[in-house]
């Protein structure tokens, strides 16, 4: 037996994800991005990390048949960045928020934290594909991640309030 998928979706919908944004460029130098659905860390040795991307997306190809890529983990106030790349049929570039920044990617300055990796495998994960990267470089910001929780962002519980709501207890 089965979950429907409605059920699993508001489900999944109660797991707090980080937003992060996927970066590439393509053989003819055109740039590539999405939000992924899916990013998590794998292994630390080899560090790998992990984002899923639909199959029927018009990223896939791309991000399926190149050697390096970008996750940009967007900090708590770039939501409006993380809607333009989950958008379809828009140039999720034209903004001009984001820079060719580490190994000549595009980055996006501000993110909490980027990892440019190198395609390690690509794995059926039934709708999505799931791109394994080889992380070769890591950049830390100084600005909160932004958060996805509940079909919305949020931003993570900072130590004074966490100190507040055990103290509540």
């Amino acid at each position: 037996m089965s979950v429907e998928a409605v059920h699993f979706t508001r489900v999944m919908a109660r797991v707090p994800g980080p937003v992060a944004v996927a970066t590439t460029v393509d053989a003819a130098g055109r740039r590539w991005g999405f939000t992924g659905s899916s990013f998590s860390s794998l292994s630390l040795d080899p560090p790998l990390v992990l984002i899923c991307l639909d199959k029927e997306a018009s990223t896939h190809e791309a991000f399926s048949n190149t050697d390096r890529f970008m996750i940009n983990i967007l900090g708590e106030r770039q939501s409006d960045i993380a809607l333009r790349f989950a958008k379809s049929g828009v140039d999720r570039f034209a903004a001009g928020d984001t820079d060719d920044l580490e190994w000549g990617l595009p980055g996006i300055p501000g993110a909490a934290a980027r990892l440019v990796c190198a395609l390690h495998q690509v794995y059926d994960g039934g709708d999505h594909s799931i791109l394994i990267g080889r992380v070769e470089h890591a950049h830390v910001g100084d600005v909160p991640p932004l958060v996805y929780w509940d079909r919305g962002f949020v931003r993570p519980v900072g130590l004074d309030e966490t100190e507040s709501l055990a103290a509540s207890r």
